[in-house]
């Protein structure tokens, strides 16, 4: 697929923030701070800004998700998502902050990181119910999901308004002979999605490498959450220089100038 058959419009960067709330917790110094981080990604251009607060709080705490809330309401135009898994803590954060969107994964409490989507019809009992509270606080549902076509008519019939298609398996295909057959099927995933009424978002091992790819050739990417090699290229590059050079990498996936 070229930029041209595209449809119209320009994918969305939202930057998870955990990893900077576990660095500031190793010690008891408050920081990083990740209000400050979010609050320089979005001056910098990000249009979301992204948390997970797990059960355990190994890094973004409870007091976390709502002083972010607080300060996306000063940045109307952005959105704020909340992720995790609604049989744990997620709903109770969706009730009270009511944020842009809700990202259902189905982590287990003790699981190291993101590493599947959901099944169905396997778990279109339980997440109907909570999908439906989700869209009746106003609060838009995008389900984590595998690359698998067949799956988005599901998704898209227990409720959900988008899936985020998990792509490390992507990620890992970078670089190699599997590249073009493992693009090709999160494309096919996407179309599928799409055919099924729902939007589109991704995340997970997207990087300053694999991004411009991504987008380019899957239709209909409405945003990508990325944080690991986000923070780690901040580490090195700052929050801004880092978010600009990831905006960079989106605009060169729809191959239109920075100027357009």
């Amino acid at each position: 697929m070229n930029s041209s058959q595209h449809p119209q419009h320009r994918t969305a960067l939202s930057v998870n923030v955990n990893k900077v709330a576990l660095v500031r917790n190793t010690r008891h110094l408050g920081i990083p701070s990740v209000t400050r981080a979010a609050e320089l990604c979005l001056q910098a251009g990000a249009q979301g800004i992204t948390v997970h607060p797990r059960p355990d709080e190994r890094h973004i705490r409870s007091q976390d998700v709502f002083e972010l809330a607080a300060l996306m309401k000063a940045w109307p135009d952005r959105e704020y998502n909340v992720e995790g898994n609604p049989s744990q803590n997620l709903m109770e954060f969706i009730r009270q902050v009511r944020p842009h969107q809700a990202t259902f994964v189905p982590d287990s409490e003790d699981q190291f990181t993101s590493d599947h989507g959901w099944s169905f019809p396997q778990d279109a009992e339980r997440l109907a119910p909570l999908v439906a509270e989700c869209r009746s606080l106003g609060v838009r549902v995008s389900l984590f999901m595998d690359p698998v076509p067949g799956q988005m008519a599901a998704a898209r019939a227990v409720g959900a308004d988008r899936v985020e298609l998990y792509t490390e398996p992507f990620a890992a295909a970078w670089g190699t002979p599997q590249q073009a057959a493992e693009l090709r099927r999160y494309a096919d995933a996407a179309q599928a999605a799409l055919d099924a009424g729902l939007g589109v978002n991704a995340g997970h091992d997207l990087n300053r490498d694999n991004l411009a790819a991504f987008v380019r050739e899957v239709p209909g990417v409405l945003e990508v959450s990325i944080g690991h090699a986000l923070i780690a290229d901040a580490l090195e590059l700052g929050y801004a220089a880092t978010v600009r050079a990831y905006l960079a990498c989106i605009t060169a996936g729809f191959g239109v100038s920075e100027n357009s």
